[in-house]
């Protein structure tokens, strides 16, 4: 990975693909281990950190979707619920590039460490949070952490191991992270019903501390220390920074205000908007030209179909993923009228089926070097799954929709954990580390774009079938803007027959047409796997930030 500044002539070059990579896949042997592949005491010391990194990363997602109703009912965040998510993942998706350009200047250790206990304040924050406003704010901060977390953890293990053999190692630690997911619905409803709703983020704290301690004894591997920090801080990309910041800033702001507090069609909502989609034109622009010393997204790592492929993918699986499962919890809630802790345990199909699913599939890949067909499978799965979901109603069976969960578990699992290795296969390995960052951007901003949209789809919904309701304070409540916050059994059962029927049927309907609409999105990334290109996954490995020489290896030297 480049640690030295880059003149900015050789910026604006088209280097070619990492040599072979165009070659065809099936001329691959079979994987033989780098030599300065590594695998010692210290190296399963770190993936055993990592491994705790996750479980904080994976209990955060799940046990907050579970019990962010009941969050928002009693913080009293009306309205404003939207934020709780949105600006996590705007802080998360906004900081990730930052961090790849800062693991390259700065080292990968002290990164790490300062992301883990940033998450673990914003944590803190939170669950000590006593107002709507503190409580966005703690998220906000915590987002910055989990950002960091997610790129980190996929840049280290590119440090650690060669590319063809990554996915052995990145199943491990999804492993662990199935036990996060697992755990976590069941244990966010179990947390609201039966202690304070604080704990949600307090339960971060302990987790915190063990990954901090892990990474601060074993996460040492090496990095260019031959420039001053000045000099370094020199080399940051700020304008670019502020520019890609504050275009997913403009834009978040137009879709949390979409239909809630403003129509689609008002200046507030198309202002920013178009600001915003402006912005992220003009960062193209700016990361291009040839006053940029070190891009934070060089232009480089898209010039072959497969990379503009892949990230295409991963952006519209993002948006699909948070369109599609932020309201299976709702769906469980509202219409199948489980609690918090029985829809925490109906969503352990997620996880106990797409963990695994994903796990021999990155097994196949580092085995095999093939991700073409895991793509096509994957993207088929999931555009079946979303398609079961439109047709789910009061009277599905749970078989029925045990089995809809598992296609749409299985099938996006399949696909989201395999696609940063063609990504990394078609760039060099100097762009490691800025690949991957841009890698994890488009990811969380996918998922800004997916919760916002869905949620001015399922409020619009619930506004337009709000006639079916007879009560005139049910009907209030789900013509507001606010009908996510009320979608919970606690409201629905506030009513008598026949109301409490008619609002669960206005759910219904509104989920139905949630999932109906993101079919063609799924289906559209059916067809991108089709046109990929395979590229040889390479087994050399080539780093300036491998673990560091052992003093009896530079005794012997």
């Amino acid at each position: 990975m480049q640690a030295k500044a880059v003149a900015a002539t050789d910026l604006n070059r088209q280097p070619s693909l990492p040599e072979c990579a165009e070659n065809d896949v099936n001329t691959q042997s079979s994987t033989v281990d780098s030599p300065n592949f590594q695998k010692d005491y210290r190296f399963w010391a770190i993936i055993i950190a990592l491994c705790t990194v996750s479980l904080l990363s994976a209990a955060e997602n799940t046990v907050v979707v579970t019990s962010l109703p009941t969050i928002v009912e009693k913080l009293g965040v009306g309205k404003n619920y939207v934020w709780i998510t949105n600006v996590f993942f705007l802080t998360s998706a906004a900081v990730q590039p930052l961090c790849g350009q800062l693991s390259n200047l700065f080292g990968r250790r002290y990164l790490t460490l300062s992301i883990v206990a940033i998450y673990v304040i914003g944590s803190g924050i939170c669950g000590g949070a006593r107002n709507p406003a503190m409580l966005i704010a703690g998220r906000a901060v915590q987002g910055v952490g989990s950002g960091g977390i997610n790129m980190i953890i996929d840049v280290i293990i590119s440090d650690l191991v060669p590319l063809r053999q990554r996915g052995n190692y990145v199943a491990i630690i999804l492993a662990v992270y199935g036990i996060g997911t697992t755990l976590g619905p069941w244990l966010g409803g179990a947390i609201v019903e039966n202690t304070s709703w604080r704990w949600v983020f307090y339960i971060n704290l302990p987790i915190g501390a063990v990954a901090f301690i892990l990474l601060f004894l074993f996460l040492r591997v090496k990095w260019n220390k031959s420039t001053t920090a000045y000099e370094r801080f020199r080399r940051l990309d700020y304008i670019g920074n502020g520019i890609l910041i504050a275009s997913t800033v403009s834009i978040l702001i137009a879709f949390t205000w979409a239909d809630v507090i403003y129509p689609w069609g008002s200046w507030h909502i198309l202002v920013p908007l178009l600001v915003g989609v402006s912005g992220m034109v003009l960062f193209l622009v700016f990361e291009g030209s040839p006053f940029v010393i070190e891009p934070v997204m060089p232009l480089r790592m898209f010039n072959n179909r497969t990379a503009i492929i892949v990230y295409v993918i991963t952006f519209l699986n993002s948006v699909q993923n948070y369109w599609s499962f932020f309201f299976v919890p709702i769906y469980f809630q509202a219409v199948q009228l489980s609690s918090p802790a029985q829809s925490g345990v109906q969503l352990l199909v997620f996880s106990l089926v797409g963990i695994p699913g994903a796990a021999p599939a990155l097994v196949v890949l580092s085995k095999w070097g093939r991700y073409k067909p895991l793509h096509i499978l994957g993207s088929a799965l999931f555009t079946l799954g979303i398609g079961l979901f439109s047709i789910m109603n009061q009277n599905t069976s749970t078989a029925g929709w045990v089995w809809i969960n598992i296609a749409a578990a299985l099938g996006t699992s399949i696909l989201t954990n395999t696609l940063l290795s063609p990504f990394q296969a078609s760039l060099k390995e100097e762009d490691q580390a800025a690949a991957t960052a841009s890698w994890n951007f488009v990811r969380s901003f996918g998922n800004i774009w997916g919760v916002a949209i869905s949620a001015a789809i399922f409020n619009s919904f619930t506004a337009s079938y709000s006639w079916m309701v007879d009560d005139t304070r049910a009907r209030a409540s789900l013509t507001s803007g606010n009908s996510y916050s009320s979608a919970t059994k606690a409201f629905v059962e506030s009513f008598e027959e026949p109301i409490r029927q008619q609002i669960r049927t206005v759910f219904t309907l509104s989920l139905q047409k949630v999932f109906l609409i993101g079919v063609p999105f799924s289906g559209f990334i059916f067809l991108l796997t089709l046109l990929e290109k395979e590229i040889k996954l390479r087994t050399e490995l080539k780093t300036e930030f491998g673990l560091e020489e052992r003093e009896s290896d530079n005794s012997t030297a």
